[in-house]
């Protein structure tokens, strides 16, 4: 899945940086947080500003301006993919084109969840899009050490000193919980056990996100966002909606849908 959904990712993260960049640098944004908002947005949300804050030295504001832009599309994205993926007539009996494209396109791992689980109840698809998202979107997700890297280099060219980066504190160790369960779930099924053991788990796995995503609703006011973070929702929107439109051209062209 990850192997297929690659090149869509190549070409979002492209478009997100690239367009973070120059609408950043034309709106007058500083450097640090067009970057933080390009690698939420690129990347995987707040799990991307986590990781290149402290390597760019991003201050409190910065930071909060940055989630607070992220989880404004994660709503919106949310809310809204599902029923732009019917109105695109994505294919409604597998859910795989639906999947890659939340995965691809949508900010946050907590809200391409909640646009997959969607998509699986409008089609009683079970978990199918789901499983197909969340593999797309952790695959994703390591692109986050790369971009660390490349930030730590950019930001000891500025200052010209030596990088403080830290593969450990730049390194998403959700990612490695999630091959480690992903290793033990393969070999316990393989070895006998039936899949239905894992499915409390599962459960409870969505249910922590929703209280995740309850818990950063309470940490965010919109309405001070857009009194005071205009450039910053422009940035957000342009790179949102250049990887939204670049992920659909790309499933297209490799005819996934």
């Amino acid at each position: 899945v990850g192997k297929l959904s690659l090149t869509v990712m190549v070409f979002t993260l492209l478009t997100c940086f690239g367009g973070g960049f120059f609408i950043g640098k034309a709106l007058g944004l500083n450097w640090k947080l067009s970057n933080l908002i390009s690698a939420g947005t690129g990347i995987c949300g707040g799990s991307a500003i986590a990781a290149t804050a402290p390597v760019i030295d991003a201050d409190d504001d910065e930071i909060a301006h940055s989630i607070a832009v992220i989880f404004f599309f994660n709503v919106l994205a949310a809310i809204f993919f599902p029923i732009l993926g019917k109105e695109l007539g994505f294919d409604t009996m597998h859910g795989d084109a639906f999947g890659i494209f939340a995965g691809t396109a949508i900010n946050d791992t907590s809200s391409v969840t909640a646009a997959a689980s969607t998509w699986d109840s409008m089609w009683n698809l079970g978990s199918a899009t789901l499983n197909k998202a969340v593999t797309v979107k952790l695959t994703r997700t390591l692109a986050i050490i790369p971009i660390t890297l490349g930030l730590s280099f950019i930001r000891a060219k500025k200052e010209r000193q030596a990088s403080n980066f830290s593969l450990k504190r730049a390194f998403p160790m959700f990612i490695l919980y999630f091959i480690l369960a992903a290793i033990f779930t393969t070999v316990c099924v393989n070895v006998g056990v039936d899949s239905s053991v894992f499915a409390p788990l599962k459960e409870l796995s969505k249910f922590l996100i929703i209280m995740a995503m309850v818990a950063i609703g309470l940490n965010s006011n919109v309405i001070q966002l857009i009194k005071t973070g205009g450039k910053p929702i422009a940035v957000g929107a342009t790179c949102w909606c250049g990887i939204t439109i670049v992920s659909l051209v790309m499933q297209h062209v490799m005819h996934i849908w």
